[in-house]
């Protein structure tokens, strides 16, 4: 039998897991999709629920998975306005406790607790789902399988699902969670019906963390959203005093451009240098790059000799970067050059 409780490795601490959470912001289109569908008599079978990571999409999943669970009776359409289940409805609860007869969620997983969770969903785990998943409803209700990421399908494990997409069993619904539909087969994509997910709007972010509790205070989770690129998690991961710090310096210092403060900027590479400057280092490197989203989104009317040099840095930036991660260079050398390759970008876009 197939656990229902896979590791969940990338899980972050101060957030609560998409099947805890009840709040639901940013998706009133794909909700709409979804409950058109469903009134009509015409449940698609696979869905594939895509968009940029942390918006919302797996919250979605365990959303729809409570809905369809909570009308046991599949042959018969009971007409909703929204996809809300009350907290303390029975399939809810058991969606919570990932205990529920008809739910069946496929994710990476260790083999064991002395093996690390591997980068892919491999295929022994997609077929034991498949297998599970095409016997009969334990309430001749519907039945939902959750792939959560659904990228992270392998070509083995991708054609073990692909027989279950190409005949369903009856009254059954996939709902695949993905940030890169490319990433998916052909013959996947073009059997699952696409729900588009669009980054979250600051509003709705500030709203999220406000709901969790993990930070009172209005301006910190103001910064965090205004910060976090339409990405609740991304918001979430930046959500405490440290973080916000380190990139409010960071962006000090990147809006004296092409001018800076060389000697602050080498006391802060030295603090990359330390085992527990890799976090502030991060921090660093995800300000940067949103710094430089902005300087190319700023002069998008101004001609590529404006935008050149971001796009050159951006690029080469990204190469070091992988570069830095892969070998463990030196971090503290890489953050030096760094500025002076964007002090150079911002002199010759100036120039142009």
């Amino acid at each position: 039998m197939l656990p229902l409780d896979p590791t969940t490795d990338d899980r972050l601490p101060n957030a609560p897991h998409p099947r805890e959470s009840r709040l639901m912001l940013g998706a009133e289109k794909a909700e709409l999709s979804f409950l058109e569908a469903y009134n009509s008599g015409r449940m698609h079978h696979a869905w594939i629920l895509s968009g940029p990571e942390g918006i919302g999409k797996a919250t979605f999943a365990y959303r729809a998975a409570r809905f369809l669970l909570s009308r046991p009776q599949g042959q018969t359409i009971q007409p909703a306005a929204t996809l809300d289940v009350p907290a303390d409805a029975p399939a809810a609860r058991q969606v919570l406790a990932l205990s529920h007869p008809d739910l069946f969620v496929l994710r990476r997983q260790a083999e064991s607790e002395k093996k690390p969770v591997p980068s892919i969903i491999n295929v022994s785990l997609a077929r034991d789902a498949m297998r599970v998943f095409a016997s009969t409803s334990g309430s001749d209700g519907w039945r939902v399988m959750i792939i959560d990421r659904a990228d992270e399908l392998n070509s083995s494990s991708s054609n073990a699902l692909l027989k279950t997409i190409e005949e369903p069993p009856p009254r059954s619904v996939v709902l695949m969670v993905t940030q890169a539909v490319g990433r998916l087969l052909p013959t996947i994509r073009s059997r699952c019906r696409v729900l588009p997910f669009l980054p979250l709007q600051n509003k709705d972010i500030e709203e999220i963390l406000h709901q969790s509790g993990q930070a009172p205070d209005a301006a910190i989770n103001r910064q965090a959203a205004q910060t976090a690129q339409g990405s609740a998690r991304l918001a979430f991961q930046r959500l405490n005093d440290r973080t916000l710090a380190v990139g409010e310096h960071v962006r000090a210092l990147l809006a004296d451009l092409p001018h800076y403060n060389h000697a602050d900027v080498m006391s802060m590479s030295d603090a990359f240098g330390r085992k527990e400057g890799r976090a502030d280092f991060e921090i660093m490197r995800d300000t940067v790059f949103d710094w430089l989203s902005e300087q190319i989104r700023q002069r998008a009317g101004e001609g590529p000799r404006s935008l050149a040099p971001f796009a050159e840095v951006w690029e080469k930036t990204d190469r070091a970067m992988r570069e830095v991660d892969a070998y463990n260079l030196d971090r503290r050398a890489f953050a030096l050059t760094l500025f002076v390759d964007l002090a150079a970008a911002m002199r010759r876009s100036l120039a142009a």
